[in-house]
């Protein structure tokens, strides 16, 4: 247990938890292909996070299908035991989970966020929407921007962007022409802000005229 920091149920339980959650989002059409990956956080000293597999269906997961990695995204010794290897992405699920102390890390490839990102390159605001009460803010007079960093393939460089632009208040990341990253205490409050934010980003796209980030009009619509 001393590279793993975790227990054959613990093992078990986040492998049942991450492969139910990542069939539901293919559902969705979050997880096309083999596109995205989810985590828990198994172990806060030593870091270890379980993370879904890289290179499978996300519908056809089973409890198996998950890899062990510590905080650079590595997989540790024994850490897979299908003998897959986690997504390069992995490094990043880690480099989130340090700096918040999140319990699950969401990557969705959805299409609303990514498109919000090209619009609003600098960042995605929101406000004044009722919405907003289900990713932990307030509906009204609360300015709430997403970061948004540009793509790469270095997982140490999307660290140090998203840690340069990380606020508590904001548990979310859009990375430019990829993909969505949500996170929470749990895999179910991580999914539960994803869904809120994806609402709250495709209103935006469907009734904001501007292109420069500044409400259309003058006003929030």
């Amino acid at each position: 247990m001393s590279e793993l920091a975790a227990t054959a149920t613990q093992l078990d339980q986040a492998g049942r938890a991450l492969a139910q959650e990542a069939a539901r989002y293919t559902r969705m059409g979050w997880m096309r292909g083999t596109s995205g990956n989810l985590s828990v956080t198994l172990n806060r000293d030593p870091l270890r996070l379980a993370v879904t597999a890289s290179g499978l269906d996300k519908d056809e997961l089973t409890s198996r299908d998950i890899v062990v990695v510590d905080e650079t995204g590595a997989a540790v010794p024994g850490g897979s035991l299908s003998g897959r290897k986690p997504s390069a992405e992995a490094g990043l699920h880690a480099r989130i989970a340090s700096v918040t102390g999140a319990g699950a890390v969401v990557h969705v490839h959805v299409l609303a966020p990514v498109v919000a990102a090209e619009r609003w390159p600098a960042g995605v605001e929101l406000r004044d929407l009722e919405m907003l009460k289900g990713f932990g803010r307030a509906a009204h007079d609360d300015l709430v921007t997403i970061p948004v960093v540009p793509n790469s393939q270095d997982m140490v460089v999307l660290g140090d962007a998203f840690e340069a632009g990380f606020d508590p208040a904001t548990p979310a990341l859009i990375v430019a022409r990829h993909g969505l990253y949500v996170w929470g205490e749990d895999l179910h409050s991580a999914r539960n802000r994803a869904e809120c934010l994806e609402w709250l980003l495709r209103f935006s796209l469907e009734t904001r005229a501007d292109a420069g980030g500044q409400p259309a009009s003058g006003r929030w619509t």
